[in-house]
């Protein structure tokens, strides 16, 4: 039998509350970063997709942020990219944190996976954080109650625990079928995308509270020299005067740290030399504004509908 014609694929939606730990389960199962991690909520504010290729199966991850209520026209669109993301895949998992009780936006997601008639996985994560492991079982009760879902795996992101298990139970929602990525392949997103999220990472982890959200980064000059160095020119955006002051920190202090952190992320994602430069700048209120969010990547049909 010809080796393409063993192959099999699958489309799965990552989906949950906020900072149940989405993000950080994907990046485990891949085996590398691909998506920011933060112990904020509503961190992913794209559709990440990454890419797993175990010998013949090959399973295409869209990493989506934590459903909310929005608030805003960015809130909007991730929300949206959510509900699309599901329409559009062969499967979801649905990370929840294990312990805590279903909230209304499992339950909205549940409710969504049985009117598409789509199979789940539920992967109940964080389980290193469990004294009482045997909440767990009432926890998976009252899930297996509001939906059928295929499997059930508890897991640790941080730790690794169980993360090999879940993904043997993702393979099983693979269908015959071509691969849609070269086999090495970790992910789908530009390069110039991945290294503004990567300074958005570090925005998140360093900032005080009333800062992170309001932050987005672009990416102004990427370019590779010959002898290997790439030159990367970034700039952050934030709401006010006084967010630009505490993103620069005291003597350019703060800003020199998260140019730090991110330059040793970059340069272990890209494999070489990164030569970082960081510009603040205030744009008020760009949240709410539709051309503002077109400019840091988000389309003109996120903002239609």
């Amino acid at each position: 039998m010809p080796e393409q014609t063993k192959q099999k694929s699958a489309f799965i939606a990552i989906v949950g509350r906020p900072n149940v730990g989405k993000s950080s389960l994907l990046n485990a199962m891949l085996g590398q970063k691909v998506a920011i991690v933060s112990s904020k909520p509503q961190t992913t504010r794209t559709r990440i997709t990454g890419v797993l290729t175990q010998r013949e199966t090959q399973l295409i991850f869209i990493d989506t942020p934590g459903l909310h209520k929005p608030r805003t026209r960015l809130g909007d669109y991730m929300v949206r990219s959510v509900t699309e993301s599901v329409a559009g895949v062969d499967s979801c998992m649905l990370v929840a944190e294990a312990g805590k009780e279903i909230a209304p936006a499992d339950l909205e997601l549940m409710k969504k996976f049985k009117s598409l008639s789509l199979p789940a996985v539920l992967a109940i994560n964080k389980i290193d954080l469990l004294e009482d492991k045997s909440v767990l079982i009432r926890q998976i009760t009252k899930f297996m109650e509001q939906f059928d879902f295929d499997a059930v795996v508890p897991v640790s992101a941080q730790t690794g625990d169980g993360v090999g298990g879940l993904v043997d139970e993702l393979k099983k929602q693979a269908m015959p079928g071509a691969h849609f990525f070269d086999d090495d392949a970790l992910t789908d997103q530009p390069e110039r995308v991945l290294a503004g999220e990567i300074i958005r990472e570090k925005l998140l982890r360093l900032l005080d509270k009333e800062v992170p959200h309001g932050v987005a980064v672009s990416i102004e000059k990427m370019k590779e020299r010959e002898n290997g160095i790439i030159d990367i020119d970034a700039t952050i955006f934030c709401e006010r005067d006084t967010h630009k002051g505490i993103i620069i920190g005291k003597g350019g202090a703060m800003l020199k740290r998260v140019g730090t952190y991110a330059r040793a992320d970059m340069e272990q994602f890209f494999g070489g030399k990164i030569n970082l430069k960081l510009w603040v700048k205030v744009k008020e209120d760009w949240r709410n504004r539709e051309g503002l969010l077109r400019n840091f990547g988000y389309s003109q049909s996120d903002f239609d509908q």
